[in-house]
């Protein structure tokens, strides 16, 4: 592989006119699509398997035209102090915004009046108007969620309180200046690493251009291939996150290889060919993981993997093919000023990366025993993870939404905020069967009488749990309706659906990191020829997934430390959380375990002592995977910001997965295994190495296809 890519990378040198002319062509094309597609709508979420899906495939069949998964809203009104929403001021002021909300959008299906609803609190302070409406959030258009906010502000301003919630006013968040600001700290620290500004910005751009291609391209063939508004979300963080980590690195090699005096045009080869070889199998892992997020089942989650793993493929390509053409352009530029002028250090000299490198390698295992242990007692709290589906209550108390849930628990019970549905699939008789029967359980605080359908073949029953939605009370009162009932009863609504959602993700995790890391094992293997270097990279990996787990937790579930990080509300870990990070940390955590352990071993196999391999490794890619990582801390730290709980947790659980992988298990705990294992961690068992094909990550193949004529070719190890 690595002299095929070597000829890749001085072909893309020699003809860079033309390779950066197809790039540009490539990107002008997805750009002009994604223009001219019509405007895409967000394809629709189902979880197929659960009760709670049957349920609502059920009621959409006996009661068509009710959007029973359509988005909701509820308008709350509290009355002032000593007043009450009965009064006849007041009651007006409803019945004008009743009316005024069912003229407001062709997609509602229905608003209800408090004062014929009873939907006023028995104290008569707050009131609320339900809107139903024919599709789910993310398919409101802007002017049916104006029309709601106008709504809202019209009667705010006669004399009540009014706010907001539901799922409707429900929108993706900006990310725009989030990755603008990445890309600025990004960019700060490229240029501290390389010296140079042009070496710093080659990898800036080739992100942005492979960000552009794929997230344009998805946006070209969002209708075709219904792949909704969110799919390029993921696309577009992890695209920008491998991007720039693999150009840095083959930019980086490309630094080295003119530091010791090679022809330009050889440096690129070598560049690619060695440094990029590893951005293969690193591209590769990524694309594993993501790809194998369609064994959860979800359609939503399996668009957004496959999205997200082209965006990663067209990185690498541009890795390999246009970095080496700019690095034609770039001439001496890419290089720094003190390099250009004779005056740098030369590349063998003592560094950080190299005198860190000795420290571990003296003391292997301390360093080993306190990096398992430190990470181990940040991973405690992951112990008691409790999963759900953050609602409006952990919202801000800034936005409406949240004001709105805690009125509406403040008059009608904590409960209210997540009511759920129940289909029966019967006659009457059977739906007040099922009305008796729920009414002899514990944990509800009202049981609406079943509403039957035209036909008398089907019948709705409204339950609200006295819990709030996503307490374990809740959850509890719904296994006990599914237990105590028969199949022909099925229950639904919002908290049923996330809670159905989470045990979906649950079951999944075990067989999706068993994939996952399976695979990825086998091409480490394949990769580094050894059997206990892929085991430790997997160990390693686990360690700093659970540990980033354990401080999710200690944060947003415990509370530690909330109110640093912006958490107003404790509650559950978004379902998806520990799914969602084991698929995109492990692709960086694999890209920084290949980047550093190829370099030892190619310093190996060419003759050093496994000791010396470790800080040789250490000596040329310390820095750059520093690097990296911190760009990538940067990029998900910004998130942390945002008032979205969810973002917010995603946001600071990457990036605390990236700053423990990097550089407690990267920096510290694999050299440690290393340097403990010697000779032995570089073994594989003679059978397995006839059957594995040699893919020459290390670039064996080059030492003599590019030595200068009569040079003596370097002594080779045979491992």
């Amino acid at each position: 592989m690595a002299t095929f890519l070597y000829k890749l990378g001085r072909t893309a040198f020699r003809r860079r006119r033309l390779v950066a002319l197809l790039w540009v062509a490539l990107l002008a094309i997805a750009g002009v699509g994604a223009a001219t597609a019509p405007t895409a709508t967000s394809s629709s979420f189902s979880i197929p398997g659960t009760e709670a899906q049957r349920a609502f495939d059920l009621l959409e069949e006996r009661f068509p035209g009710a959007g029973a998964d359509g988005a909701t809203a509820r308008v709350v009104f509290k009355a002032p102090e000593g007043q009450k929403m009965t009064d006849p001021a007041h009651k007006a002021v409803v019945e004008e915004t009743v009316a005024a909300l069912k003229s407001g959008s062709d997609q509602i299906v229905q608003v209800t009046d408090p004062y014929t609803a009873h939907a006023v609190s028995q104290d008569g302070s707050t009131a609320y108007v339900s809107v139903s409406y024919k599709v789910n959030a993310m398919e409101l258009t802007d002017e049916t969620r104006e029309a709601l906010k106008d709504t809202g502000h019209d009667a705010q301003g006669k004399g009540l309180t009014v706010e907001i919630g539901g799922d409707a006013l429900q929108t993706m968040p900006e990310q725009g200046a989030s990755e603008a600001i990445g890309i600025v700290l990004a960019g700060i620290v490229l240029v501290i690493t390389f010296g140079s500004l042009v070496a710093a910005g080659l990898p800036l751009l080739t992100a942005v251009i492979g960000v552009g291609i794929g997230v344009s391209s998805i946006t070209a063939l969002a209708n075709v291939l219904d792949l909704g508004t969110t799919t390029s979300t993921l696309a577009s963080m992890i695209g920008l996150a491998v991007g720039i980590d693999y150009a840095l690195f083959i930019v980086s090699r490309y630094r080295a290889e003119l530091a010791e005096g090679r022809e330009k045009e050889d440096a690129a080869g070598r560049a690619v060919g060695t440094a990029g070889s590893a951005v293969v199998f690193a591209g590769l892992t990524v694309v594993i993981a993501l790809v194998g997020l369609a064994v959860v089942n979800i359609p939503m989650l399996t668009k957004m993997g496959f999205a997200a793993a082209a965006t990663v493929v067209i990185a690498v390509l541009i890795a390999l093919t246009l970095i080496p053409a700019l690095l034609g352009f770039a001439g001496d530029k890419v290089v720094s000023r003190k390099q250009r002028k004779g005056t740098a250090k030369a590349s063998d000299k003592p560094n950080g990366g190299t005198r860190w490198a000795r420290f571990v390698i003296r003391r292997p295992l301390m360093v080993l025993i306190v990096g398992v242990l430190g990470l181990g007692a940040i991973a405690v709290p992951a112990s008691s993870l409790e999963m759900g589906l953050p609602d409006d209550g952990v919202k801000p108390t800034s936005t409406s939404e949240r004001r709105a849930y805690d009125a509406l628990s403040d008059g009608f019970g904590p409960g209210f905020n997540g009511p759920l549905l129940v289909v029966v699939d019967g006659d009457k008789a059977t739906a007040d069967r099922t009305v008796s029967t729920i009414k002899g359980l514990d944990g509800w605080a009202a049981v609406t009488p079943a509403t039957p359908n035209k036909a008398g073949d089907a019948a709705m029953i409204t339950v609200v749990p006295k819990d709030r939605p996503s307490s374990t009370a809740t959850e509890s009162l719904v296994h006990d309706i599914r237990d105590a009932t028969g199949d022909e009863v099925l229950v639904t609504g919002a908290t049923a659906m996330n809670i159905d959602f989470s045990q979906k993700m649950n079951d999944a995790l075990v067989p999706y990191l068993a994939l996952v890391v399976g695979l990825a094992f086998v091409l480490l293997t394949l990769v580094f020829r050894s059997v206990l270097v892929p085991l430790k990279a997997a160990l390693g990996f686990l360690l700093s997934v659970v540990a980033a787990l354990g401080a999710v937790v200690a944060v947003f579930q415990w509370g530690w430390l909330g109110s640093l990080f912006g958490v107003e509300q404790t509650g559950p870990i978004m379902s998806m959380m520990p799914i969602f990070m084991v698929g995109v940390v492990f692709g960086l955590a694999m890209d920084y375990e290949v980047f550093l352990v190829t370099r030892m071993r190619e310093a190996y196999v060419h003759g050093e002592r496994p000791g010396e391999a470790i800080v040789t490794g250490f000596r040329h890619s310390a820095r750059v995977v520093t690097a990296a990582a911190v760009i990538m801390i940067a990029v998900f730290s910004g998130f942390i910001g945002m008032d979205d709980q969810m973002v917010k947790m995603i946001g600071f659980g990457l990036a605390a997965a990236v700053l423990f992988d990097a550089f407690v298990v990267r920096m510290a705990i694999v050299p440690a295994v290393l340097a403990l294992l010697g000779r032995k961690a570089w073994w594989l068992p003679k059978w397995l190495d006839r059957i594995l094909p040699n893919v020459d990550v290390e670039g064996e193949g080059l030492a003599g296809a590019t030595a200068e004529p009569g040079a003596a070719k370097p002594d080779l190890v045979k491992v």
